[in-house]
């Protein structure tokens, strides 16, 4: 089964937009950017469109390029925003830490604070799901794919995909492996069930590494040849009983999970103020 990502990106995001109408006012989702390239600013119009599907205003607060750490916290701590998003990679001579830390983690709707991250880990039952995390329990809930038992391995050990995954398979009754890019050795691929790929090595999983009948779920993303390809290669479809396609598979529903936690962020603060 291929994932239509887009699909049910587009499902999220209209229960979003439902919840969202009956409220006094649109939530605002800031997004601060500094010195982007053309496959961030690609990003930032995919978030600008969703947040519109999703009922939200979104504002886009561009730095100057040469702008110093202070100026990105300062952008962050300005009032007026229900959500914040600070949109990935920073310039090299930023601290990147201290820019996510900033942000609150009443705002932190796509977990990239040390607090969120930190909460997350600790299984807080008000942590958010981290919105790849969020995406990977979506897919796997609509293709009625049980992690309880399982034998999985998580390809790349980063805090954004792999590491977030991994914990959350673990959590829910896997036995997981943690790869990374640069292991020679993939040979426990071919007794995984499931198989989540985060490393951003184009086409890393090969037919030849997988059995039949795996769940291949693919959150990496790089170029090659000036496409965008994922870290699973397309043929290894033809074996997987669930398979997502890049593009089109992880990324979209990720997003859309970034704004229903934007959502739950607006109505925890709704709760707390009656």
């Amino acid at each position: 089964m291929k994932v239509n990502g887009r699909s049910i990106a587009k499902d999220i995001l209209a229960q979003v937009r439902e919840k969202v109408a009956e409220m006094e006012r649109a939530p605002h989702v800031r997004a601060i950017v500094v010195a982007p390239s053309a496959a961030t600013e690609s990003y930032l119009r995919i978030k600008e469109r969703r947040a519109k599907d999703a009922g939200m205003t979104f504002e886009v607060v561009r730095l100057p390029d040469d702008a110093a750490t202070g100026a990105a916290i300062a952008a962050v701590e300005a009032p007026g925003a229900d959500a914040l998003i600070v949109q990935l990679p920073l310039p090299p001579e930023m601290d990147t830490g201290a820019v996510l830390d900033s942000i609150p983690r009443e705002l932190d709707a796509d977990i990239l604070s040390l607090a969120a991250r930190t909460a997350y880990a600790a299984e807080d039952p008000d942590a958010l799901l981290p919105p790849v995390v969020a995406a990977l329990e979506e897919i796997l809930t609509r293709t009625n794919v049980s992690v309880e038992g399982k034998r999985a391995v998580v390809i790349g050990n980063g805090w954004l995909v792999g590491a977030p995954a991994a914990r959350w398979l673990r959590r829910n009754g896997a036995q997981v492996d943690v790869l990374t890019r640069e292991d020679a050795d993939f040979s426990t691929l071919a007794d995984a069930d499931i198989v989540v790929c985060g490393a951003g090595s184009p086409r890393v999983v090969r037919p030849e590494l997988i059995k039949k009948g795996v769940v291949l779920i693919d959150a990496g993303t790089s170029e090659s040849g000036g496409q965008m390809v994922g870290d699973v290669d397309p043929a290894c479809a033809e074996l997987a009983s669930v398979f997502t396609p890049v593009p089109g598979g992880v990324g979209p529903i990720a997003v859309a999970c970034l704004f229903r936690n934007a959502l739950e962020l607006v109505e925890r603060k709704r709760l707390q103020t009656r």
